[in-house]
């Protein structure tokens, strides 16, 4: 097995391409965009697509999709993260639903531009199921699926499934019951950074690789090989953000690690009954996500080491063995059948956590900075939307997204500065997980769970 190594997605390909040439000096432009992710790349891309004319510049400090946008684990989903009521708080319920329906249409979006561009990602739209592995998380399901339905979410876009119709399609090992969302699409990431990218270079934006950005201030994104003076400087660095002077508390990275196997037998994958493509989570407080890749082997991500003292992000990700056997054991436990499959690749990555959880995007006309971030882990269709969001509030057109709830809602307070941090963070998910040992002995939601997610933040 190997690790690290920016990961599977990439290996997959042949690795990560010869990087672009960084800024040769100092420059202008209309645009710049410090992150070539996807929420830069995709802003780029609507923005050029919108207004031709504009100068675009996107700086890199590595390559286009070095971290959490060519690593993750390929969920292009409908919905996004941040306790639904502080959205509603911002916004009404009816700024809640908007967001939610933006949010839906967005996994068409993306298929619509990689049908447009001909972009090849392994995109299939074969739906979020999210399984209860025992008596508390069906408990939390049914509840979910209640707040859910009060703010406006009908069954067509989520509803439960009994333990016959989940069983239906796909078998998981003690599985009680399991929503069910039409809203989402598996893809390769990879896949899309690479024919993002060379979408936008298509229409005339200017992609400077291997070029870090020490900081941000008013119209001007400043780097050690020039500085680039611009109308709007976008921050598109999600997990990467604590690296931007004055900048280290706005968002810290989150690890996420992933394992996959090697291509399985017809007769492991009849026995456990996967053959649609969803994309499946189970509903434990410390998670772990699923997909079927399109070569057949499955992918499975969770959290392994949270975060790193410093808000360190961890390099190419090379992911210890600790994790990589939590990881190999939860897979054989939901589909025992798997228990002799050898697996290929592990590694990790970091996403953008902000301290109230939620998604923010917003632009600033006195200052020109413009941003979009924290979306924990669920950013490969939320970047797309505000990417669109980001060029809307950049030409100044009043649009359904720019009205959004998570616009203008930066995080209530910065994260607490190291130590507390760290012991914060890392304790959260340590009570977290007891929280999840405490349910499957009881079968009822955990109150520790609870004490944690208020004083947290996290609902």
């Amino acid at each position: 097995m190997r690790t690290g190594e920016l990961g599977f997605w990439w290996r997959s390909l042949g690795g990560a391409p010869a990087p672009r040439d960084p800024l040769p000096d100092s420059t202008e432009a209309d645009v710049a965009i410090v992150g070539a992710g996807y929420t830069g790349l995709w802003t780029a891309y609507y923005l050029k697509r919108a207004q031709p004319s504009l100068h675009v510049v996107v700086l890199e400090a590595e390559r286009a999709g070095y971290g959490a946008s060519g690593r993750n684990g390929g969920w292009a989903t409908g919905f996004f993260s941040g306790p639904p009521r502080r959205y509603e708080r911002n916004g009404g319920r009816a700024g809640f639903l908007g967001l939610q329906r933006e949010m839906f249409e967005t996994v068409e979006e993306i298929a619509r531009v990689l049908a447009r561009e001909g972009i090849e990602a392994d995109y299939a739209k074969g739906g979020q199921l999210t399984v209860a592995l025992d008596d508390a998380q069906a408990r939390r399901r049914r509840e979910h699926v209640r707040q859910l339905r009060e703010l406006g979410v009908s069954a067509d876009d989520l509803h439960e499934l009994g333990a016959e119709e989940l069983a239906a399609r796909v078998s998981v090992a003690g599985a009680r019951t399991a929503t069910f969302s039409p809203h989402a699409a598996r893809l390769h990431p990879a896949k899309l950074v690479v024919g993002l990218t060379a979408a936008a270079e298509r229409l005339g934006v200017k992609i400077y690789e291997q070029t870090p950005v020490r900081e941000i201030v008013a119209g001007e994104a400043r780097t050690a090989l020039g500085n680039v003076r611009a109308r709007w400087i976008v921050r598109a660095t999600e997990g990467y953000t604590a690296s931007l002077r004055g900048q280290r508390r706005v968002l810290v990275p989150v690890n996420s690690s992933i394992v996959v196997t090697r291509p399985l037998s017809a007769e492991v994958w009849e026995q456990i009954g996967w053959s649609g493509e969803e994309l499946l989570e189970d509903n434990a407080h410390v998670f772990v996500y699923l997909q079927r890749t399109a070569d057949g082997r499955i992918a499975i991500g969770g959290r392994g080491v949270p975060y790193r003292y410093g808000s360190r992000a961890g390099g190419a990700g090379a992911t210890a063995q600790a994790t990589v056997e939590q990881l190999r054991s939860k897979l054989a436990a939901m589909f025992p059948a798997t228990a002799g499959v050898e697996l290929d690749h592990a590694w990790s990555g970091v996403l953008g956590v902000a301290r109230d959880w939620c998604v923010s995007v917003g632009a600033d006309a006195n200052t020109g900075a413009a941003w979009a971030g924290g979306y924990v882990g669920q950013g490969v269709a939320a970047a797309n939307l505000a990417g669109r969001t980001l060029r809307d509030l950049l030409l100044g057109q009043p649009t359904a997204p720019t009205l959004a709830p998570w616009v203008a809602h930066p995080p209530a307070r910065r994260w607490e500065p190291e130590p507390l941090r760290w012991c914060g963070i890392r304790g959260l998910y340590s009570l977290y997980r007891r929280a999840d040992a405490i349910e499957r002995r009881s079968g009822r939601p955990s109150a520790l769970a609870g004490l944690v997610d208020r004083a947290s933040g996290r609902h």
